[in-house]
Formats: C-alpha cells, sequence, structure tokens
C-alpha cells in the first residue's frame, strides 16, 4: 500500500521567495472607530483585514474571514500532555496559559487569467459570532464572487466548505470546484452516519455535494491551474491536501491546516491536536512539510496562523520557530 502522507521533496519545493504588492488593507468603518474599549476585545466586532502579496505575476490575498477566542488549550492542543506543559509552552512564547486564539484565512490567487479561492470560511453559519467575512473582504479588495473562477477545497471541515452556499444557492456561481478524491469519497460515504464524523458528513452533504457537477478531482503532484499543484498531506482529515504555488521562479506553500497553531503545533509538532483525525499521520506530515520548508527558506501561509498568516520557519529544537512576514515581503 502506497505511504499518502510521503511528500517528496521533488514535488513540494523547487524555489524560493516572495515579494509583495500592497501592505495590509483594513476596513476602516464608522462603527470600528465608535468601538469602546470593552467592545475592542469582542471579536465579533473587529476590523476586516486583507492582504496583498505579489507572487511573480501572480496576486495572492489573504483575507481574514473571521477569529475566535477560546478557553482551555491543553483541549485542543497537546492532548498527549499534561495541561501544565501546554500552560508552560505558551507562558514561554508570551501567551496566555488558559486562552488562545484561532484565526481562519481563505486565501484568494489571481493568475491573470484565474481567479482560484481556496477554502471559503464559515459561510452563514458563523456570522452571528462575528466569522464569514469572505465575500465581504474579497469586495474590500476588489472582487465579486462571481469573479471567482476556480474554488479549492483542501480539506472538508467546516471552518472550509461553510461559505461555499449563500441562501441555499452556490456562492460563486461562475466556479468550478476542485478538490482530493480521497477527501470526497470519505466525507459523502454513507458509512459516516453514527460515527463521530457524522457531523462532518452532514455538513459536505449540504455544502459540496450540491457542486457535484462542477466538481473535478485531483491526486498527489495533480495541476489545479498553471503555476498551482496540490500535494497530499494526509492525517489532519484522510484527503488532506496542500498546495504550491509557483510564477516566474517565486514559490508558496498554502499549508491549510497542516499546523493550526504557530506555537503549539509548530514548536512541538509531535503534540496531538484534537482536530487531527488520524493523530499519528498528522504528526508525521507535519514534520515532513515544515522540514522542507525550513531548509528550503521558503515562506508559506497556514490557514490558522496569526494573519496574514504568511511566515517562515527555522529549525529550532524539537520542532520550528515561527517567523512572521514583516517587510521582507515587500521589497
Amino acid at each position: 500500500m502506497a505511504d499518502h502522507s510521503t511528500i517528496s521533496r521533488r514535488s513540494l519545493f523547487l524555489a524560493a521567495g516572495v515579494t509583495t504588492l500592497a501592505a495590509p488593507l483594513l476596513m476602516n468603518r464608522a462603527g470600528a472607530l465608535a468601538q469602546t474599549e470593552s467592545d475592542a476585545t469582542d471579536m465579533r466586532v473587529s476590523p476586516l483585514e486583507a492582504r496583498s502579496f505579489k507572487l511573480g505575476s501572480f496576486r495572492v490575498l489573504a483575507i481574514r474571514d473571521g477569529m475566535r477566542a477560546s478557553d482551555k488549550p491543553n483541549e485542543t492542543y497537546g492532548l498527549n500532555q499534561s495541561a501544565e506543559a501546554v500552560g508552560a509552552l505558551l507562558t514561554e512564547n508570551f501567551l496566555p496559559a488558559d486562552k488562545f486564539v484561532n484565526s481562519f484565512t481563505p486565501t484568494l490567487v489571481d493568475t491573470g487569467s484565474e481567479v482560484v479561492l481556496f477554502d471559503t470560511g464559515m459561510g452563514e453559519g458563523g456570522r452571528e459570532a462575528g466569522m464569514g467575512r469572505l465575500l465581504e473582504g474579497l469586495k474590500y479588495a476588489g472582487y465579486t464572487a462571481d469573479q471567482i473562477s476556480v474554488v479549492v477545497i483542501t480539506h472538508m471541515h467546516g471552518d472550509h466548505i461553510g461559505g461555499l452556499m449563500e441562501g441555499g444557492k452556490p456562492a460563486f456561481p461562475n466556479a468550478r470546484y476542485v478538490t482530493g478524491r480521497t477527501e470526497y469519497d470519505f466525507w459523502v460515504n454513507p458509512e459516516r452516519m453514527g460515527t463521530p464524523a457524522e457531523q462532518g458528513h452532514q455538513g459536505v452533504l449540504a455544502k459540496v455535494q450540491p457542486l457535484a457537477e462542477k466538481l473535478t478531482f485531483i491526486e498527489d503532484e495533480g495541476q489545479v491551474v498553471p503555476g498551482i499543484t496540490g500535494l497530499n498531506a494526509f492525517g489532519h482529515s484522510p484527503g488532506h491536501m496542500i498546495f504550491r504555488v509557483e510564477s516566474e521562479g517565486r514559490a508558496l506553500i498554502l499549508t491549510a491546516d497542516t499546523a493550526n497553531h504557530y506555537v503549539l503545533s509548530l514548536q512541538r509538532p509531535d503534540w496531538e491536536v484534537r482536530f487531527d483525525m488520524d493523530k499519528g499521520q498528522a504528526a508525521a506530515t507535519r514534520k515532513k512539510v515544515f522540514d522542507m520548508i525550513a531548509a528550503d527558506r521558503l515562506a508559506f501561509l497556514g490557514y490558522h496562523m496569526p494573519f496574514p498568516a504568511a511566515g517562515f520557519v527555522e529549525k529550532a529544537g524539537e520542532g520550528y520557530r515561527f517567523v512572521p512576514v514583516s517587510y521582507q515581503l515587500d521589497l
């Protein structure tokens, strides 16, 4: 049987370097300016954010769909560790030991001939909690939903497929859809009923299956459009994929949910994560992917990394040190 968690250095990383087109974009609204001190900590009223990078001839746009604060980090990260160990690592990194914030960042790649959207955020179901802001963010950055020509689904967890439908209709009416066959086959299988994956199964039936006529599948190293290649990175979900974006010799890796926290998942890649469906395989994939990113000094964009979700890693101890983008991608 093939080892689907193996990712070849040849197929994953050939070039390094990204330059940026624009500084962060912030939505300035009268309501945001009128926030009270207490409102400023309420993520339901956080300002809309987007950031644009130039990758060769491509434009890459990161949009924050929303963010969510949670208690008890040890119940999500480091399940095979003590609560004290998780809290100590957070404290060491100047983070609160008892809380964490999760961001959700869909990414658009405009190749000039195709407008490709990777994942769709929370959608309608997240708006009461201040999420589901992708469509708003696209409009702010100069795009409309009907301009999206391809929607890529990295995997089918709810925070990635929630925005596929809007008011019972496709949110991106002119798009075709691309995903991995392994992922789709797992979630639509009726054998998921009565298992812990039942809720996810129902979500895929509601959000993805109605788009089946426009859905195409890729395998490992399959091309989405020229310059964008999918790579198997299984473990977080049965068919989780990451994507290499390359233009004019410059490359960026969209790592999706390979790592979900810039400290707890990167500094301790072996620590178990609640939402990793195969925890052992997810940890092995995490190390393969980020060993290669570190070795080739490539930029990456991770769905749950601190906004604008882009950065670098270097090997450090048993894991990796995350280096967020600053001005180095502006030059």
